[in-house]
């Protein structure tokens, strides 16, 4: 009988299979110590969108991290297009995991030591944040008690599992009634959020922070875009202090493109409405999904 893949999909091993059935063992260190290097790409009616940089930024957080699962780039896209069309899923978030791997000789405290494993997974497509709360008015909390994990303990620039920080703040936020978090740096800078990055509109300006954060693809998109719609461009240190004045704000993620905000703390944008640099450059997101300059259809592998 052919599984059910229509809710996920895993490739592990060489073989695909329902992700509910994808495991991995209870001493791996991408579990026990979260020393994973990651991407996801999105899949958006049938096609990977932009997944030449994908690739290029999941080679360079294996290499940050120092990983090597003994797949060449060929074969990492090969398992992530026959897991996608396997599961007939036309819309997708679709990951790509390094994972450390456990220790070859028992009870090495070496990571040198350890057998470094690539699997992957995907599954239908994944909101940050629903279009349906970005279209009412979506809200963004700054943690108060919760700050970023500095860079130089923890690389952003090479994606990873470690959100400790990111679910204390995601914590604060709900307990607040907020839809999601952006925590600050130590010096009370803008850094990121659970998967995304933050943009301030000021005047004609579009600026987004510059250290503490994943340079997301989603963040270079944006970046293409704004600048295309003849807005000047920034990446800048940003200090919280310039919520106060800006016009707008938006969030960019993998999971769902351009993100309006309308809502930040106590601050109402655009009287509670998505703002017209924002929602531009949210239509025009989506439109370059459709561009086949940016569209790696879905090969099929049946």
């Amino acid at each position: 009988m052919t599984p059910d893949l229509s809710k996920g999909a895993a490739w592990l091993k060489g073989k695909i299979i329902p992700i509910a059935e994808a495991t991995i063992g209870v001493t791996d260190w991408g579990l026990t110590h979260s020393d994973v290097a990651y991407d996801v790409v999105p899949v958006v009616n049938g096609a990977f969108f932009r997944l030449d940089a994908y690739l290029d930024r999941f080679a360079a957080s294996m290499q940050a991290l120092r990983m090597d699962p003994g797949l060449t780039r060929a074969e990492i896209a090969q398992a992530l297009h026959d897991m996608v069309a396997a599961s007939g899923l036309t819309d997708a978030y679709c990951a790509m995991v390094a994972a450390r791997g456990t220790p070859l000789i028992p009870g090495s405290r070496d990571p040198r030591d350890c057998g470094n494993h690539f699997y992957a997974w995907c599954v239908p497509y994944i909101h940050v944040i629903k279009p349906e709360t970005l279209d009412e008015g979506a809200s963004l909390w700054i943690a108060r008690h919760t700050r970023r994990i500095p860079a130089d303990s923890v690389n952003p620039r090479a994606k990873n599992y470690h959100w400790g920080d990111f679910t204390q703040g995601l914590f604060e936020a709900k307990d607040n009634g907020f839809e999601t978090v952006v925590l600050l740096d130590h010096q009370g800078n803008l850094t990121e959020g659970p998967g995304f990055n933050i943009f301030l509109v000021e005047g004609g300006t579009v600026t987004t922070p510059d250290t503490g954060v994943l340079e997301g693809i989603s963040r270079r998109t944006a970046l293409e875009i704004c600048a295309g719609m003849g807005l000047e461009t920034r990446v800048e240190p940003v200090p919280a202090s310039r919520l106060d004045s800006a016009d707008e704000v938006f969030l960019t993620s993998s999971g769902g493109g351009v993100l309006p905000i309308t809502k930040v703390g106590q601050r109402i944008y655009g009287n509670g409405k998505p703002g017209p640099v924002a929602t531009k450059a949210r239509e025009t997101y989506w439109h370059w999904t459709t561009l086949p300059e940016h569209r790696t259809e879905i090969a099929d592998t049946g």
